[in-house]
């Protein structure tokens, strides 16, 4: 096992994952919006690497649709309506844990500093948070703050945010993350080890390895 000064987590399919059904959120999305679906939510998640930066979920969600629906032929100027219906008929708090994410966050606490690095806004974020239990288990928490400078991973920006609250160098410090575009890339890029959460989507390891691979957060005791 490696020793760490500090090991850091993404949030979202990472220590949790929602309740609410993907495929069902987005049917109701466009029942609600009265348009014909035009994409999955695998669809939707393919889409998210080349998003510009997006100051509010609105907005994030504004531009993913208008990027699914370029990709599929249609029209943009619906992406507002959907990105409103969607954010209707989610709810941030319907989140649990993964498998494993809780034995996790434990030990990494018993190991050292702990960070939170999420693509996500501070409200809704926090929702989450709150609803797992969560909300003050971290050293350091980093969301996406356009505004103030931290742009999404894999903007080098929140871990370099993160590692210098946490008072710790890139070769101290691992990050935990099932994205390989978000986590790995930024992780790798900043100098940090990385451990890759695979949710056997097919998106495997490509341009971006991670230090460890892990198929579930059970495994993070064997890396750490």
């Amino acid at each position: 096992m490696a020793a760490y000064d500090a090991i850091c987590f993404d949030l979202d399919s990472t220590l949790c994952e929602p309740t609410q059904d993907a495929t069902d959120l987005l049917a109701s999305t466009f029942e609600r919006a009265g348009y014909e679906q035009f994409c999955t939510p695998a669809e939707l998640r393919a889409a998210v690497p080349d998003l510009p930066t997006a100051e509010t979920d609105r907005e994030f969600y504004e531009h993913l649709f208008a990027e699914v629906a370029t990709r599929s032929g249609v029209e943009t100027e619906i992406a507002p309506t959907l990105a409103a219906e969607y954010l209707e008929v989610r709810d941030p708090t319907a989140v649990e844990f993964r498998p494993g994410a809780q034995t996790a966050l434990e030990h990494a606490r018993d190991r050292g500093q702990v960070g939170l690095i999420t693509n996500g806004g501070r409200p809704t974020q926090t929702q989450k948070l709150r609803t797992l239990g969560i909300e003050d288990a971290f050293d350091v928490r980093v969301f996406t703050e356009p505004s103030a400078g931290i742009a999404p991973k894999p903007s080098a920006a929140p871990f370099e945010h993160a590692l210098t609250e946490l008072e710790v160098t890139p070769d101290a410090a691992i990050h935990v993350g099932d994205s390989l575009h978000a986590d790995i890339a930024g992780a790798n890029a900043m100098g940090l080890d990385s451990a890759w959460l695979d949710l056997g989507r097919e998106d495997g390891p490509g341009d971006h390895v991670p230090t460890y691979e892990l198929a579930s957060l059970e495994g993070l005791e064997t890396i750490v």
